[in-house]
């Protein structure tokens, strides 16, 4: 029991002293309504207007995000359709939600093909969405000239940099989980501000993350409410099943 209990402490340290460590930074939480369409709406948006260029979401339809988020088709066609085809002609609201740059491009240009979104929320979670969305900052010695404090030697441009405007890292020591020391990100300065205000562009992030979060289950609100009433249903099914049985056995008792 002792040679247990030993093992099992020894294996807990490291846990314990690395979540002691603040190794990432921002490091916020986040919970997404499902209920907020109109935040989603303007996380669709922003998604067209920034991320596409780039990035599919290509296990999506446009037809089906306008039906679930209540946009009607024609504002669909309007405000979130920019592609074209091989011939010129405009993406049709049916199709899958795929952007024009090819992989060989896509490959050329950024060294790889950037992944699809249609699922970044489920692997990545919608906290480190958040947090990463909100934590480039500027890094003259990496090829992009920025870096993140949530994901370090980050690849991709800060494609919102117009809105957040460029951030200065404040770095101190922190202590490593072993005996040791080591700089950690603690805090952005702006240098150069962007269009948007700190709590405006945090907005703008959560409604992109909010949007990834729904690409990423779509059905999840209709099985939630399937869910409650399949328990209610039962829950009434029980109360009726308990007074038949009272029925069926009081001549018995």
């Amino acid at each position: 029991m002792k040679r247990v209990l030993i093992i099992a402490v020894a294996l807990l340290f490291p846990v314990l002293g690395w979540s002691a460590v603040d190794t990432t930074y921002p490091n916020d939480e986040i919970e997404i309504d499902w209920d907020d369409k109109a935040s989603m709406q303007r996380g669709a948006r922003t998604f067209v207007n920034y991320c596409m260029g780039c990035h599919s979401a290509s296990y999506s339809r446009y037809n089906r995000v306008g039906r679930d988020l209540g946009i009607p088709d024609k504002q669909v066609l309007e405000n979130l359709i920019f592609t074209t085809d091989i011939d010129g002609e405009k993406t049709k609201i049916g199709q899958l939600m795929k952007t024009t740059m090819t992989p060989a491009y896509a490959e050329q240009a950024f060294g790889v093909v950037p992944p699809d979104l249609t699922l970044i929320a489920r692997s990545r979670g919608v906290n480190w969405l958040y947090n990463y969305l909100r934590g480039f900052y500027v890094d003259e010695s990496r090829p992009m000239g920025m870096d993140n404090g949530v994901f370090d030697k980050v690849a991709m441009p800060h494609v919102l940099v117009e809105l957040q405007g460029y951030q200065q890292a404040r770095k101190a020591m922190r202590p490593d989980g072993q005996g040791g020391e080591h700089e950690v990100i603690v805090g952005f300065d702006i240098i150069k501000p962007g269009s948007q205000s700190k709590s405006e562009y945090d907005q703008t992030v959560f409604d992109l993350v909010g949007f990834l979060d729904y690409l990423s289950e779509p059905y999840r609100q209709t099985r939630i409410n399937v869910g409650k009433g399949v328990i209610i249903f039962l829950f009434v099914f029980l109360i009726l099943a308990y007074f038949l049985k009272k029925e069926f056995w009081k001549d018995i008792h």
